[in-house]
């Protein structure tokens, strides 16, 4: 085959330079430039790889096999000999492959299984800008090795689109970049129409790309069941016998993909509908056009639920460019976007790192002995943290967080921890069922219609079996999708050799064979029915969940949850099987425990004691035992820090002295004194009331007298006489009566007074010191208000006479002197006759 001329190729000799002399490099390409495919080859015989391989990571198997297809043509061999691939249940290798492109698990287990590399002398890192787990791992893996055990190991990361100067400074690597080869491509935004979905917009816009541009269009969707669904569309829609639809997707078979990145037969013009696989490493020729939902699929960890899901969420600007890009390889292109042109995208795709649950990396990185890793981007300290419980609670880690045999055995597998666990723990007898249930738990529900809403997983694993003894027609039918079952059976046929197992389960398994096997995966998500309520659980972490109204599980008294939707009081059960509590017992003794429980009881508004037994947090038996002194002063503390301090009997005294010194302490701080805020007793519960809940079951037995001494004695003597000093309970006035002061914590105290007792007074009281005035409310003879101030003198000189005239009409009982400053204060009328 004629080495085709990529615009990579002018940047070649830089390459082979750079990497004679250094060992590390930051490669940006676009699409289309060759660096997937031409890298590697003009590596091939450099001299300081002597007889050494070059590993590729690609992060998809599609772009994984079409990368050795094209090199291995270019050097007019067959795949395996020089350069050859490796992916998930999947090798074409030989002694003589020298250039061996893996997908990313692949090179985890390669690094972990032998940390020299030995045989390796580079690694390209292809497509970094995607931002996988497993990518980012093995960077950091890479990098690890490279700075103690090989500092001969050559790294290269390259991307199409990448933050290249953050990359190089992270590897402390030159960085090169290649213009690529592209022709300008028109972007439209055509507007969906009222209440269109997003599979009839871009069908609509497929056919309309037909119309008015030359060649193929491909169109992006987020997963294959929206491009099941344009492809129904459009074949509804699309009369032309000259236009082929084709899909392409992961789930695909080896030959359907190959039939997408094939040319279309001469005269037939191809839509290829694809998930975002299809943004870079493979090429498609012939597309002129691309249509964009701008919609991809990706997991998103829920810690509230501990489930990773797969969530359609916005592309990102460096993903919307990277597609619009492909219109434009052979010719001037166009690219129809089916959003608002004001949408702000995200400039690029966050790291999976950061959002992912973390308990393969947790295990890769006991297995490695430390996660001080040179990370582009590091774990999340608290995800780390979870995913090291989840592997504590399968018996991966001890109690020093080291990897345990079953730990090891489970990377070994290389099936995710939790059903590493499962597959590792099943009895050999039921290896091939095991196999069935890794495929189906990694994919899809290969259910259709009506069968897709049921929650019991067995349903699935029964489908399985039906179609593999072929007791069910081919095609969809029946509620089962056969295409969906045949990817699901090669992946269990991986499994299968992986488990040396000889047979494929067949037939329907025992009714608890499923639940007793996957609940080694989720013992955390082992779910009792409630006695009271058939559709409620409860898990084994504590949560609540439900069934739907019309659930296929009915009665099951044990469940393992596999799926579930997180709610706000319940989860919703997506997908369980029932399983035999008695494995709990055989397989889980140290998770059943007699435990002393004490808890307060809102509706008796006491302490009560219980002893259970329980599995987790599922309470198995329980029955009422005598409260102990010792354990009903922390349920009563735990049941006023719920209630509040207005749960405590306060005495009107108690009340006001604490309003008094919280007024204190805020006007002379000087004083030091004790802080008696509602939020400071609260958290000091133990340290001032417990001394007063000795004995006590309720906390009506605790007394007015009791909490009255409680509060006094956070006070000594001298703090009780400056309170007393200088913010006074009460206040004699001139009549000579004694007066309440009212206290409120940010405010100046209240004195509420008839007008005629604070006759000859010149001045306003004042509190702290004579720091804070009183404010004074002057009341009438018969005790309506008058003023409010805190300036008496004022009050007398400016606003006095205009009182008196007003009042002594309606008061003639009362003395209305002239002069306030030198009548004789009362608080009565006048005396008869006068």
């Amino acid at each position: 085959m004629t080495a085709p001329n990529f615009p990579i190729n002018s940047l070649l000799p830089d390459i082979q330079a750079g990497l004679t002399s250094l060992q590390r490099l930051v490669l940006e390409a676009p699409p289309g430039a060759g660096k997937t495919t031409q890298v590697p080859l003009a590596l091939l015989n450099a001299e300081w790889l002597s007889d050494k391989k070059i590993v590729m990571l690609e992060p998809r198997r599609i772009a994984a096999r079409a990368a050795a297809q094209f090199m291995a043509q270019q050097l007019g061999e067959q795949v395996g000999q020089t350069v050859g691939y490796r992916i998930r249940f999947e090798s074409k290798v030989s002694a003589a492959t020298r250039i061996e492109v893996v997908t990313e698990g692949i090179l985890t287990r390669l690094i972990q299984d032998d940390p020299e590399l030995t045989g390796i002398g580079a690694i390209l890192f292809d497509e970094f800008h995607e931002r996988h787990l497993a990518g980012d791992l093995g960077a950091a893996l890479a990098l690890d090795i490279q700075g103690t055990l090989r500092p001969d190991l050559r790294i290269v990361v390259m991307s199409a689109t990448l933050d290249g100067e953050r990359i190089a400074q992270w590897l402390d690597a030159p960085r090169l970049s290649s213009p690529g080869r592209s022709f300008p491509v028109r972007v439209e935004y055509p507007p969906a129409r009222t209440q269109e979905s997003v599979e009839h917009h871009l069908a609509r816009v497929v056919r309309q790309a037909l119309e008015e541009n030359d060649g193929d269009v491909l169109a992006f969707l987020p997963g294959r069941r929206e491009i099941a669904r344009v492809q129904s569309v459009l074949s509804q829609s699309l009369q032309r016998e000259d236009v082929e639809i084709v899909a392409l997707h992961g789930e695909l078979s080896l030959s359907e993909q190959q039939l997408a990145l094939a040319p279309a037969e001469f005269g037939t013009r191809r839509v290829v509908l694809a998930t975002n696989v299809a943004e870079s490493s493979v090429t498609l020729p012939g597309i002129r056009t691309v249509v964009d939902a701008g919609l991809a699929r990706e997991p998103r960890f829920d810690p509230n639920s501990g489930f990773t899901r797969l969530e359609t969420v916005n592309i990102s600007q460096a993903s919307a460019d990277q597609r619009a890009g492909r219109a434009g390889r052979v010719a001037e292109g166009t690219a129809y976007r089916l959003w608002p042109q004001s949408r702000r995208l995200d400039p690029s795709r966050t790291a999976e790192i950061t959002q992912a649950e973390l308990s393969g990396l947790a295990l890769e990185l006991a297995a490695w002995g430390s996660a001080s890793l040179p990370w582009l981007d590091a774990p999340p300290a608290g995800a780390l943290a979870q995913a090291r419980e989840l592997l504590s609670r399968l018996g991966a880690l001890d109690a020093q967080e080291r990897i345990t045999p079953l730990g090891r055995r489970m990377l070994e597998l290389g099936a995710t921890p939790r059903l590493g666990a499962a597959a590792t723990c099943a009895p050999e007898t039921l290896h091939a069922l095991i196999a069935d249930l890794l495929a189906l738990m990694d994919a899809r529900s290969p259910m259709r219609g009506e069968a897709s809403r049921s929650d019991d997983f067995r349903v699935r694993v029964n489908a399985l079996h039906a179609w593999r003894d072929r007791r069910s027609a081919t095609g969809q039918h029946g509620g089962v999708d056969a295409g969906a079952l045949a990817a699901i059976e090669q992946a269990s046929k991986g499994w299968r050799r992986r488990l040396d197992v000889r047979s494929a389960a067949s037939g329907v398994p025992h009714s608890h064979a499923v639940g007793d096997l996957l609940l080694h995966a989720f013992p955390d998500r082992i779910a009792r029915q409630d006695e009271s309520n058939p559709l409620r659980y409860t898990l084994a972490n504590g949560r609540g969940a439900r069934l739907h109204e019309q659930t296929a599980l009915l009665g099951e008294p044990w469940l393992v949850v596999l799926d579930l939707r997180h709610e706000a009081r319940d989860s919703l059960i997506l997908s369980a099987a029932p399983l035999d509590p008695r494995i709990l017992e055989q397989d889980y003794p140290a998770q059943f425990q007699r435990v002393r429980n004490v808890r307060w009881n809102d509706e008796r508004a006491a302490v009560e004691a219980f002893e259970e037994r329980r599995f987790g947090a599922i309470v198995l038996e329980r029955r009422s035992v005598p409260v102990q002194a010792e354990d009903a002063i922390p349920a009563l503390l735990a049941a006023i820090r719920n209630r509040g301090l207005d749960a405590l009997p306060w005495s009107e005294a108690a009340r006001r002295l604490r309003l008094r010194m919280q007024s204190l302490r805020a006007w002379m701080p000087e004083l030091d004194l004790p802080d008696v805020s509602d939020e400071h007793l609260l958290d000091t519960l133990q340290h001032w009331l417990a001394p007063y809940l000795q004995g006590k079951r309720k906390l009506d037995a605790l007394s007015e007298e009791d909490l009255s001494q409680a509060l006094a004695a956070l006070f000594d003597y001298e703090q009780r006489r400056q309170l007393d000093a200088h913010a006074p309970d009460s206040l004699t006035v001139p009549s000579g009566q004694t007066r309440r002061l009212e206290y409120s914590p940010g405010e100046a105290p209240v004195l509420a007074v008839k007008l005629q007792e604070l006759f000859g007074l010149a001045d306003t009281p004042s509190v702290a010191g004579g720091r804070i005035p009183v404010t004074l409310h002057l009341l009438s003879p018969a005790g309506r208000p008058i003023q409010v101030t805190q300036d008496l003198k004022g009050f007398w000189e400016r606003t006095y006479p205009e009182v008196k005239k007003e009042l002594k009409g309606r008061y003639p009982k009362h003395p209305w002197p002239d002069d306030p400053w030198t009548a004789t204060p009362t608080h009565r009328a006048k005396p008869r006759g006068t």
